[in-house]
Order: C-alpha cells, then structure tokens, then sequence
C-alpha cells in the first residue's frame, strides 16, 4: 500500500465516512425506511365539521385529530383544514374503516353521580396505559388536576355506594355502573382514578380501552364533526415516480461523470464522482432510517437537490485543484491544499446560502403542518440533512482524494 493510500485511510474524515456508511447500511437493512402516504399508498378523509368555526377552533381541531392519529399509530399522518368548515386528513397504510369511528367521535368524557355532572375531560391531568385481563374486562387509570380533584370530592361526599356512570360522547362506557368507594366519598380531594370497562372477548376490551385512553391522553374536540367522503389512495403512480426519478438521477450521475472525463481526460476523476454521490445517498437514507422520517415523493425530490448540489461541489474541488496542476513540483503540494481551502470555502458558503432559503420553508411546514404545509418540511428538511451530511463528510473525503491522488 502506498504513502498517499495509508494517509488517506487514516484521515478522521475517511474513517468518519466509513463508519457512517456501516451504521446506515446496516440500519436500512434492519429497521428499513418508512414510506409515504404517496409511495405506500393509505386513504384520505373528508371531515365536515357541525358548522362553521373561526381559525383558533380550527387549530383546536386539527391539532386534537393529529395527536389522536399519532397515539392510535397512524405514521404519516397529515391533518390540514379547508375553509372554516371542512377537514382533509390522509394517512398511510391505513384503511379509512380502521380510523374513521376514532377520529369521527368528538371524544366528550363524563362522570356522573345521581346524573350530576362531577368529571369531564378538562379535570384530567395525566392518562396512564390502559390494562386488559383474559376476561374482558379494562382499566384505564388517570390521573386529576388539583382542581379536578378537588371538584370531585366535593360532588362525592358522603356518596360512597352511589353508582358512578361514565359517558363517552353521551354513550356509556360501562354497563355494570361501579359504586362510588367510601374513601372516594370522604371529601378528601384523590388524584387517582381509573374508568373501568368490559367486552365479550379481549380483543374488543382492547379497541375500547384504546379508545377510552386516546381520548382522555387527547381531549374532546370542540365541535362535532362527521365524514362525509373516504377514499384509498394508490401508491402505484408515486412509486413510478420514485423509480422514474431514481433512474433519472443515475442517468443524470453517469452523465456528469462522462463530461468529467471528457473535461479532464482522466477516468480516475470519474470514479470518485460516482462513489461520492452514491455514498452521500446511503448515509442519507441511513438518517431518514434511524429517525424515521418519512420518504415521500418530497422528500425524494429534497434528497436528488441535494445530490445536485454535490456534484457541483466535486467539480469546483476539481477545477480549483487541477487548474494549477501545471505548476513546478516544489510548489504543487502547497498549491494543491491552498486551492483545496478555497474550494471548500466556496461550498461552505454556498451550502449557507442554500440552508438559509430552506430554513423558513421547514419551519412553516413544521410550525403548520396540519395546515397542508408539512410537505414542504419534507422536501427542505431532506435537501438540509443531505447539504450538511455533504459539506462535513462527503466533499472534505472527496478533496483529501483530489488532493493526495489527482494533484
């Protein structure tokens, strides 16, 4: 093995690059990437609120719907409003059957004692996992706020055998209607409850439990709404996309690299192209893995800009470095550094640039996602990740390359 080869297997950067590489390579083989809405396909709701409502309730419930989904394991999910009266929610790999009774229930949680009002859902502070026996039977534990608890100590006093029936969206919840306890009845504020419940069989004292605790963890919507469309959104035209743009983008690579060749007549310049490129699209599908972040047909278009930007970089190191390549031997090896500095500033600032125009649009889809904005997020959060993992990892490797092998 050569000087240069060993120098540049022993610079931090290459070995930084190689351990990302490992750790993204092995964490699309185990855990995977999660896909869209547009690439796994899924279904879309329309929601119609009882009547028209100002922008602050809208929020309200857009925000209730959105939690909702995401505690029942919807992944992907994108809730926006539409006008002041109508819902869109879409989800991925899901049936409309499958979430439509959750997200359709306003989510109104009552206790009642001799048909006196003495919980709802405001009083609920914290909202535990629920628990299901072999026989059917639930328990969701929760607990209250200090002035739930002091409100419920005062309706139940000296009540302490009373039955205690609980309502959710006016239907009760348990049909053996529990008896209050004496030490629930003795006024002493408790904070600790729990709504009780059975089915015929587990599974069914599953669904209810769920759905008793993701409304609690939740809280009730401010208005009624109903669906009034469903339909099932097909991933076969995103995924012939996605492959239509993957073969784009390698086409787009091979040709870069053909016009590097020719530029530079050296196909050792090439080669490094390609496996720079094809390295920086590993480790950044590796982070979308390890975080699961959703690659949608956004995200796909973030993660081919990013990839542009690359090869541009490569050709500016290239271009600062071989332009002085006719210089005396003496002076090459510092030339070569100085030039590789300069090419690097230039990216680094050119790389500023590009995350500062994506900054606003991650924010705003982020800050309002639920809004319908959530796709821009995807598409400037991908182009960030992949500009930040090429101007410190890929591109420094790429000019150590330039700058011991090519000069």
């Amino acid at each position: 093995m050569s000087r240069a080869t060993k120098q540049f297997f022993r610079d931090k950067r290459v070995i930084l690059l190689i351990v990302l590489l490992l750790i993204s390579i092995i964490s699309i083989s185990v855990i995977g990437i999660e896909q869209g809405l547009d690439l796994k396909g899924g279904s879309s709701l329309q929601l119609q609120l009882d009547h028209p409502v100002d922008k602050a309730t809208m929020d309200i419930v857009t925000s209730v719907l959105d939690k909702r989904l995401n505690l029942y394991g919807v992944t992907d999910v994108k809730v926006r409003s539409s006008g002041n009266q109508m819902v869109i929610v879409e989800m991925a790999g899901k049936s409309p059957q499958e979430v439509e009774k959750l997200i359709g229930n306003p989510g109104k949680f009552e206790a009642k004692i001799d048909n006196q009002t003495v919980l709802t859902g405001v009083d609920v502070a914290n909202v535990k996992s629920p628990e299901v026996d072999s026989q059917g039977g639930w328990h969701v534990p929760f607990e209250l706020t200090t002035e739930g608890a002091k409100n419920f100590a005062a309706a139940a006093k000296g009540k302490g055998g009373h039955e205690v029936v609980m309502y959710l969206d006016g239907k009760e919840i348990d049909k053996d209607h529990p008896t209050l306890s004496e030490e629930l009845a003795s006024g002493e504020p408790v904070t600790e409850i729990e709504v009780t419940g059975g089915a015929e069989d587990q599974a069914a004292a599953k669904e209810e439990a769920n759905a008793v605790y993701t409304v609690l963890k939740t809280g009730s919507l401010p208005v009624k709404l109903k669906v009034i469309g469903s339909n099932t959104v097909s991933p076969e035209l995103g995924q012939q996309f996605a492959l239509g743009a993957l073969i784009a983008g390698f086409l787009a690579i091979l040709g870069i690299s053909a016009v590097v060749f020719l530029r530079y007549r050296r196909a050792v310049l090439a080669v490094p192209i390609l496996l720079t490129t094809f390295s920086e699209i590993i480790i950044i599908l590796g982070v979308a893995s390890l975080i699961h972040w959703n690659m949608d047909l956004a995200a796909i278009a973030g993660l081919i800009a990013s990839v542009g930007t690359g090869v541009d970089d490569q050709i500016i190191i290239t271009d600062e470095v071989l332009n002085h390549d006719s210089e005396s031997t003496r002076h090459r090896r510092t030339r070569t550094q100085m030039n590789v500095k300069n090419a690097l500033f230039i990216i680094f600032a050119s790389a500023g640039t590009l995350i500062a125009a994506m900054l606003p649009l991650a924010y705003v889809g982020f800050a309002r996602g639920s809004s319908g904005i959530g796709t821009i997020a995807g598409f400037a959060f991908t182009t960030i990740i992949g500009v930040l993992i090429g101007v410190f990892i890929t591109r420094p490797v790429y000019a150590k390359f330039i700058e011991l092998f090519i000069s």
